[in-house]
């Protein structure tokens, strides 16, 4: 289906069994509780999909998965980076046989390349795709970022489309919104910035606590749509509960956490991120008071 980048597209948990395998019936009703909210695209295979942790096999099947369930009704984005270009050129084409809407592809990892090599891996990506591309930064966890200028280049690319920037740097993000077109989006993936991404006119969010309190985030998008400021503020101020409690345990392990607390599909996250110990639990439990409601077992 055609790809619109914008609004509040959740970065989807990946729901996993006891034994840590891909929890199908967890990832269907997660999906279906996120379309029911309202949400405009799926984003799976993120970094709070725990990419990094999946097998090749697992990824095409969690993309499967969500493009079967999604039915067409919102577009699905598929995560599809890896350090080695040619490994996301080889994964982009299986996805787009899968019948993925677009691809996300975060920068390569761990070994900090350079500007020009950073260009060259997403004109070559772009270059043997017809898959619509989604940049993804994120600093903190991938040791490298694409500066303005590299992105303001890469936009030129025609089927390079926006970009998610979860590097929590607002002065950046305005950099970047200066950057936006009709054919190039900006989307924060830093979720306490969402309502000032949309004020400062970015396109919306790629926001992982959409899994756990789907209403509250996409509160922030429909009251400020609608003009009411005010509200959105206060939904927005109200996702402060749960970006805190993030501290309390390794990714994702408090989302999942939460997001079962709340009633969401989730399970455990893989080795070797474990589990919360009991009293961090409670901690996280008492935190999530103001988002729960039917919802009230640890």
């Amino acid at each position: 289906m055609p790809v619109s980048f914008k609004g509040i597209i959740p970065a989807l948990i990946t729901p996993m069994t006891s034994s840590e395998a891909v929890d199908e019936d967890g990832l269907r009703a997660l999906i279906e509780r996120l379309i029911e909210a309202g949400v405009h695209a799926l984003f799976v295979l993120g970094t709070n999909g725990e990419f990094i942790a999946l097998s090749e096999a697992e990824k095409l099947e969690i993309a499967r998965i969500a493009v079967d369930q999604a039915r067409s009704r919102v577009p699905v984005i598929a995560g599809t980076g890896a350090y080695a270009t040619r490994d996301v050129i080889a994964l982009n084409r299986k996805m787009q046989d899968l019948g993925v809407d677009a691809a996300s592809v975060i920068t390569p990892y761990f070994n900090g390349a350079t500007q020009a090599e950073l260009f060259t891996h997403y004109a070559k990506i772009a270059e043997a795709t017809t898959l619509p591309i989604m940049l993804y930064t994120i600093p903190a966890k991938a040791g490298v970022t694409l500066n303005v200028d590299t992105v303001r280049r890469l936009a030129d690319i025609p089927n390079i489309r926006g970009i998610k920037d979860s590097g929590g740097d607002f002065d950046r993000l305005l950099q970047l919104i200066n950057l936006r077109r009709d054919d190039f989006a900006v989307f924060t993936g830093t979720d306490s910035m969402i309502l000032w991404t949309l004020i400062a006119g970015g396109d919306g969010a790629v926001a992982a606590t959409t899994n756990a309190v789907p209403d509250v985030v996409m509160s922030i998008w429909n009251n400020f749509q609608a003009g009411d400021v005010a509200a959105a503020r206060h939904a927005q101020e109200s996702l402060r509960a749960l970006r805190d409690a993030f501290a309390l345990g390794t990714m994702p392990v408090v989302l999942k956490t939460a997001a079962e607390m709340l009633g969401m599909p989730a399970g455990p996250a893989r080795s070797p991120a474990q589990p919360l110990d009991e009293k961090t639990r409670e901690r996280l439990f008492e935190a999530l008071a103001i988002y729960r409601g039917a919802a009230n077992t640890k």
